[in-house]
Parts: C-alpha cells; sequence; structure tokens
C-alpha cells in the first residue's frame, strides 16, 4: 500500500499542475424562515473534507481548490454551491422536505436520490434496521416494483419489474457480491442486510457500470467495512432481536476507532433459528397419503419443514483517510447452515414386500461459507479536469454445500475476482467519469446436482458516464463496451438416457468430453434526462439500449434440479427422437431496450414519485416446459405417459419479449407526528406476437402506511394488498390475491451515552395465508404465519 501511494503521489504531481492556494469557506445555513440549521454537513466534493455547522448553523472550512460544496440535512433538500478557491463567505437556505435525501453510492456522480435520472429506492437507518430480514428479498419487497423470488425466508432474491436471477445484480459497494444465487432460486444471497448502512435499488437497466448482468437493475448493498471518512472516537452499536414465528434469536453488533487518519471497523451477525409456522394450508397431492382406496383427504401442515437457519458472520476492515489519498482493506466471513424447503429425494424402498412404507424422504440443507477481501485506493486531485482516480478490487471465494442425509452430496463453488478502475473528470462544462472493469469467475458444481457444468466467465469491459447541466435540466449520456467469454468442458455422458442399451452393453463407455468456448461483445448505451421545472418538483426521462449473454446455467444446464422438481436443459442443447445433443448454434444475446418516465414531488407537505417502464426484450431468456418428462428408468417420455416420480423437462429458449408498467410512492405530510403513504406497482410481461405470458411475474400490489410520532414513541402500520395472479403461462396455476398488515412500535430510552430504542414489529398481522406467485414451491412454502419480532437495539 506505501508503494502504491508513493507511486499515486509521483504521477500526480508529474501529469497535473495543482493550486496550493489555501482558502477559507466560512458560512451560516438557514431555513427558509431564515432561522439557523444545526448538524447539517458541508463537504467537498470529491474529497474527504466534512464539517458540520454549529447550533447557529455556521461552519468554516479549509479549501485550496476550485470546485463544489455539497450541503445536507435530514428532511431538507442537498445543495450545492460553486466555490472558486478564494475566500468566501456563504449563507445557504435549505428547503424543507419529507422525503429522505440520500447519496446513492451506486450513482457514481456522488448524486442523491431526488437528483438521479434513474428511478432508484433507498433503505436506511432505522427503517433499514426495522424492515431488516435475513434475505435480501424479504427486507425489500414491499418497495414500489420490487419483489421477491422468495425459496423460504433464508434463500429469496430480489425481482426488480419482474426481471430477477441473471438480470438484476447484487453489488457490495459496488463488486459483485460473488455468490451462486443467480444460478438456482434455492441458493441464498450472501450479502446481511443487518450489518449494512443502506442499501441502493436502482431499476431499470444499469449496465453501463455494473455490466451485463445488470440489465434489469442493480441492488447495492453500502456498508463501512472500508471507512473512507475519518473517525476520530470510538463509536459502536448492538442489537438483539427474537422473531416468534421461527424461534429465531439475532445478535449483531459493530465498532468503529480511528486516530489520526488511521481507521478500523468490526461487524458481526449471529442468527440461529427454527422451522417457521404458517397458518393451516393443504400440502400439495404429490404429498397425500391414501390410506384406503375410497379414500382422498388432503393432509395440511401449519408449518414449513427444513426452514431452518443457523448463521454467522463477521467482518474487519481499516483504512487511512488523508487529504488526498485514501486506502483500506476489508475481509469478511460468513458461515450459514439452511435448510432448503421442499428440497427433498425419494428413495423407492426395495424391500417393499417387508415394509409398508413405500419411500422416505431425506431432508437437504445448505452449507455456505464465503471469505472476502475487498480493497479500494481514491487519489483526489486538486484544481485540475482530473478529480478523482479510484481503484476497488475484490477476492470472493465462495462455497455452497448441499447435505444430504448427513453425507455431503453437491458443492458449488465459485471464485470471483473482480476489478474496477475509475476517473472522475471535468471536461468544460461536462462532468462523467470514464473507467475499465475486470471480472473473472471459476464456477463449478460436483454431486448428483451438478447440472451445470464447471465453466470460467471473463469479462473486460471500457465504459464512460457524462452529464451536463442547462439551467434547470442535467442531461446524462454513457456508453460501455464489454467483452465476455465463457470457457467449459462439456460431459457429453450425461446426455443419453439409453438405459436398456446400457443393461445389454456391460462394458463402460468413456465419456466425451466436448471443450466449449464462446465470446460475445456486448454493447450498451444510455441517454436521459431530468427536468428541475419547479423548486423540488422534476419529471425524468431515460432510454438505454443493453446487451446480455448468457450465463453458464442458461446456456450449458443439463441435469435434475431437484430443488425446483425439474430436468433443466440450457439453450446449447436440443431434443431429436427422444435423446438430447448438444449443438450450440447461433446464440444470440439478449437485447432490452428501456423507457423510464419519472414524475416526483418532494417539497413540502406532500410529495410523490410515480414511474412509468416500458421494457422491449429481443432474444429474452426463459425456461419454457418443453412437454416431457424425465426419469432415470426411462430416460425421456411424455409428461402423459411418465411415472409420478418424473421429472418435467424445462428447456431455456430466446424469444421477444415485451415488459411495461406503472410504479408510484405517494406521501402526505398531515400534521407533524403524522405521515401518511400510499404506494403500489403493476408489471405486465408477456411474450410477442401473443404467445402468452412469461412465467412467475409477481403479482401486483397496492398498500398504504401510517407513520405516527408521539414524545419518545413511534408507531406504524402497513397493509399491503397482492391482486391475484391469473396472467399465466400454461403450465402455471393462478394465485389468489391476499392482504398483510404489519405494525411496529418503537421506543427511544434515555440511557445517557447510549442512545437505545425498544421496539416490538409485528408482520402478518392477521396471520393470513399467503402464497408467492414468483416461488417456485408456491404450493409448498406458503408465506409465514403472524410474527413478533421483540428487540432492543443501543448506539454510542
Amino acid at each position: 500500500m506505501k508503494q502504491l501511494s508513493i507511486l499515486s503521489s509521483a504521477v500526480a504531481a508529474a501529469l497535473f499542475s495543482q493550486s496550493t492556494m489555501a482558502a477559507v469557506i466560512t458560512g451560516q445555513v438557514l431555513d427558509k424562515n431564515q432561522q439557523p440549521i444545526s448538524n447539517a454537513e458541508i463537504h467537498v466534493h470529491g474529497k474527504s473534507q466534512s464539517v458540520v455547522t454549529d447550533k447557529q448553523g455556521q461552519f468554516k472550512i479549509d479549501v485550496d481548490n476550485k470546485g463544489q460544496l455539497h450541503i445536507s440535512k435530514d428532511n431538507y433538500i442537498d445543495k450545492r454551491v460553486a466555490i472558486n478557491g478564494e475566500n468566501q463567505n456563504l449563507v445557504v437556505t435549505l428547503t424543507p422536505t419529507s422525503v429522505e435525501t440520500v447519496v446513492v453510492y451506486a450513482s457514481a456522480l456522488h448524486k442523491n436520490s431526488l437528483e438521479m435520472i434513474s428511478p432508484v429506492n433507498v433503505l436506511a437507518g432505522d427503517e433499514l434496521k426495522d424492515k431488516a430480514k435475513p434475505t435480501l428479498g424479504e427486507t425489500l419487497k414491499g418497495l414500489p416494483g420490487v419483489n421477491a423470488s422468495y425459496f423460504g425466508p433464508v434463500s429469496s432474491s430480489p425481482i426488480i419489474r419482474g426481471l430477477d436471477g441473471p438480470r438484476v445484480k447484487i453489488t457490495q459497494n459496488g463488486l459483485d457480491s460473488s455468490d451462486a444465487s443467480r444460478i438456482g432460486p434455492d441458493h441464498a444471497t450472501s450479502n446481511d442486510s443487518l450489518a449494512a448502512e443502506q442499501i441502493e435499488v436502482l431499476r431499470g437497466p444499469a449496465t453501463l457500470l455494473y455490466g451485463s448482468g445488470a440489465i434489469g437493475g442493480v441492488v447495492n448493498v453500502v456498508d463501512n467495512r472500508i471507512p473512507t471518512d475519518n473517525i476520530d472516537t470510538l463509536t459502536g452499536a448492538a442489537q438483539y432481536t427474537h422473531d416468534t414465528v421461527s424461534n429465531t434469536n439475532t445478535y449483531a453488533a459493530k465498532l468503529e476507532t480511528g486516530n489520526d487518519g488511521f481507521n478500523f471497523h468490526f461487524d458481526g451477525t449471529k442468527r440461529k433459528g427454527h422451522d417457521y409456522k404458517t397458518p393451516t394450508f393443504e400440502l400439495p397431492e404429490e404429498h397425500d397419503e391414501h390410506e384406503g382406496e375410497d379414500h382422498e383427504e388432503h393432509e395440511t401442515a401449519n408449518s414449513v419443514e427444513n426452514t431452518f437457519i443457523d448463521s454467522q458472520n463477521v467482518n474487519f476492515g481499516t483504512s487511512y483517510v488523508g487529504e488526498h489519498l485514501t486506502l483500506g482493506v476489508s475481509y469478511g466471513r460468513i458461515e450459514t447452515d439452511y435448510g432448503i424447503p421442499a428440497h427433498e429425494h425419494h428413495h423407492h424402498e426395495e424391500e417393499e414386500a417387508d415394509h409398508d412404507e413405500e419411500e422416505h424422504e431425506e431432508s437437504v440443507f445448505a452449507q455456505l461459507e464465503q471469505d472476502r477481501w475487498q480493497g479500494y485506493m481514491s487519489y483526489a486531485l486538486h484544481d485540475n479536469w482530473i478529480e478523482n482516480i479510484s481503484l476497488r478490487v475484490g477476492y470472493t471465494d465462495y462455497k455452497h454445500a448441499e447435505i444430504e442425509d448427513g453425507a455431503v452430496g453437491t458443492v458449488f463453488s465459485n471464485k470471483t475476482t473482480e476489478a474496477r478502475a475509475t476517473v472522475e473528470h471535468k471536461l468544460g462544462l461536462w462532468h462523467g467519469m470514464a473507467g475499465y472493469h475486470y471480472t473473472k469467475s471459476d464456477y463449478d458444481a460436483d454431486g448428483e446436482e451438478a447440472f451445470t457444468p464447471a465453466s470460467v466467465t471473463k469479462s473486460n469491459a471500457l465504459f464512460m458516464l457524462e452529464e451536463r447541466q442547462f439551467g434547470d435540466v442535467t442531461v446524462e449520456l454513457g456508453a460501455r463496451l464489454e467483452d465476455y467469454q465463457i470457457d467449459s468442458a462439456v460431459s457429453m455422458a450425461e446426455h443419453h438416457h439409453d438405459h436398456e442399451a446400457e443393461e445389454e452393453d456391460h462394458d463402460e463407455e468413456e465419456a466425451e468430453i466436448i471443450n466449449y468456448s464462446e465470446d460475445f461483445t456486448n454493447l450498451s448505451l444510455s441517454a436521459g434526462a431530468i427536468w428541475q421545472y419547479q423548486e423540488g418538483q422534476s419529471v425524468a426521462l431515460s432510454v438505454s439500449r443493453s446487451e446480455r449473454a448468457p450465463l453458464s446455467a442458461e446456456l450449458l444446464s443439463n441435469g435434475v434440479h431437484i430443488a425446483t422438481g425439474t430436468y433443466e436443459l440450457g439453450l446449447g442443447y436440443h431434443i431429436e427422437d427422444g435423446e438430447i445433443h448438444f449443438e450450440p448454434e447461433d446464440i444470440k444475446q439478449e437485447t432490452s431496450t428501456n423507457f423510464d418516465l419519472s414524475f416526483r414531488r418532494f417539497i413540502g407537505d406532500f410529495g410523490y414519485t410515480v414511474n412509468f417502464f416500458y421494457n422491449d426484450i429481443e432474444n429474452y431468456y426463459y425456461q419454457q416446459n418443453t412437454g416431457l418428462a424425465f426419469d432415470e428408468d426411462n430416460g425421456l417420455t411424455s409428461q402423459a405417459d411418465a411415472d409420478e416420480d418424473a421429472m418435467a423437462v424445462y428447456q431455456f429458449t430466446s424469444k421477444d419479449a415485451k415488459l411495461y408498467g406503472i410504479e408510484f410512492d405517494v406521501h402526505y405530510q398531515v400534521t407533524p407526528s403524522a405521515l401518511v403513504k400510499v404506494f403500489g406497482d403493476s408489471t405486465t410481461a408477456k411474450l410477442k406476437d401473443d404467445e402468452g405470458y412469461l412465467p412467475r411475474i409477481p403479482a401486483n400490489k397496492l398498500g398504504s402506511e401510517l407513520q405516527y410520532t408521539v414524545a419518545d414513541w413511534q408507531f406504524s402500520l402497513t397493509g399491503t394488498h397482492y391482486f391475484e395472479q391469473s396472467d399465466i403461462t400454461a403450465y402455471e396455476t393462478k394465485t389468489d390475491g391476499y392482504t398483510l398488515f404489519d405494525a411496529s412500535a418503537n421506543y427511544q430510552l434515555d440511557l445517557g451515552p447510549v442512545d437505545t430504542q425498544l421496539y416490538i414489529n409485528v408482520d402478518n398481522l392477521t396471520d393470513e395465508l399467503g402464497f408467492v406467485h414468483s416461488s417456485f414451491i408456491k404450493e409448498k412454502a406458503p408465506l409465514p404465519g403472524r410474527n413478533f419480532s421483540l428487540g432492543i437495539r443501543g448506539y454510542f
């Protein structure tokens, strides 16, 4: 690090002429009534310098270059003020808003949530702590336009506007989370929302900065594991929560300290819970027990088996933050065991004459381990066309083992190396960022469920994002060129299922191995503008074209995926005369043309955000039911003639599709103590040429929330109605609608130096039975029943 620091300083000194003239900026921050605002933050753009205002709203900050001050305060609209590198005295007036303004780290250009052209939501602070669940999907599913795949409460990924899996990028501090959650819905994400400082959801294509895997959006988990601001004192937090629906106990702690520019961070989380309870529901017919010929009673349940969790993670980070240079590194370790509901193997007993049982089921659980290293370097230049040079690097070693009857069954592993270098600059009136992005993912799967072969995926990309202000209009242009390569050794032994021939021929035939390699060039372009036509009111329009190459799972899958109860085939295969053949020819990229139109009001007591979107996708990859079934004895047969234990064959195919809809969030500050919100979303997803709907598209939702504060108490009540989903494919069943009510109460304790809160959250207050249409196992795993979360958190 020291060598890198010296090298960075030398290069900057050699290439750029810098002004060293010192200047003092003083000023006062006032509200609309000319009253001082205390504790407003004054931050120098592109640098680590920041101060806060005193009780009279006054501040003083030293600068040595031309640039910009960013003034922010909760419940006020942020303001940016130009500085000329000379002594100045400023008076800044902030306008109140009932919408919290938060800097969006994933925006790259230091924009807050109200300045973004693309729609964005940010969960932060106590709101995030109250809504945090073991999975990202469950944490975020209440946001407009966001839903969850829901494979039980511990394996649930975000769905954005009907798109999920490989189309939604999950990142941590801007780098890929690098787990196996994009491969299958039963694989949990490795991000812990409880330890996050904030979670950002960018809707629509965000491929320019994050790659083709962000064709549907980005979920960025921001933490402070590499501190980027100096910490002068010892600070910390601790939290304990108990959930009654699954008898889960959660412990979390964080400590931070620093001295003379050196900073240190620690956080850890421990969570242990059991199977969760549900309202009474009927199990699917394949689980019914028929004890007599004339007896057809359905079996019922009031819990979902095999949904336990036992998880712990620890993270350490350190950094040096100087006036120009910031260097930091962090390490994190995750160990999690969690049950996988409806993930079971059926074994026919060989001695059926001596036993009444025809089969038994063995539950399967996942054992997840991850080691993650991240490094960060930033060098801020003064009074130059280049403002900042930064580098983020990451290495993740992820392993996901599935334990069957006490023995290791299938092991999924993913080793990922990633680097992102950026140069922030100002060219005339244009402000922007150019960068290089490298990723390498070494994926492997070994065992009974290794339906996707081992593969190595590499990408190299150049990108640029530029913005310019024309009066009240800000224009943003972007482009990304990405070279994407997949290499894999495909075993042809798995592709032949003529068992009769195998029985006649006792000679073992050596498996044929095909070395497969394919290169794709992905081009993404975007243009957008936001018009602040009145103070606190804006309209934004963006158009983007994004290309995505298939993941190895979409291209090369060939095998039984027991978690979803299907036999999966990739794009590279075709079926002829009951045989599976590997012929990956003419694989075209998925190309999305997306339009976003947003209307926003965030001034005063009444505000709203309304987003309209239309997404036209060529060569949309999705799994289609082939009408065939597979079992180990008979190979491929028609589903009509298949045995009970045969699995339906689903194959990835590509067809043109369109997705469109609306999402909105309206709020009204009725009194200083009472706030009312109304929110909702609607997504329609169809194949073109009237070929039907896309599978597992989330139901539309409509909800309302009341927040009320009195003295040291904070209350909220939220009701969300999920509509019936009847826009389905031929092999789906409709999902009935349901309504969920959630309530919470927080009490602020005065314990001197420790800021303490007692809280109780009640999820599913009315104990409603609800099934998630987007879930592969919706009939086997309904949503949890009534849950009381009791806890305490403290900050010092």
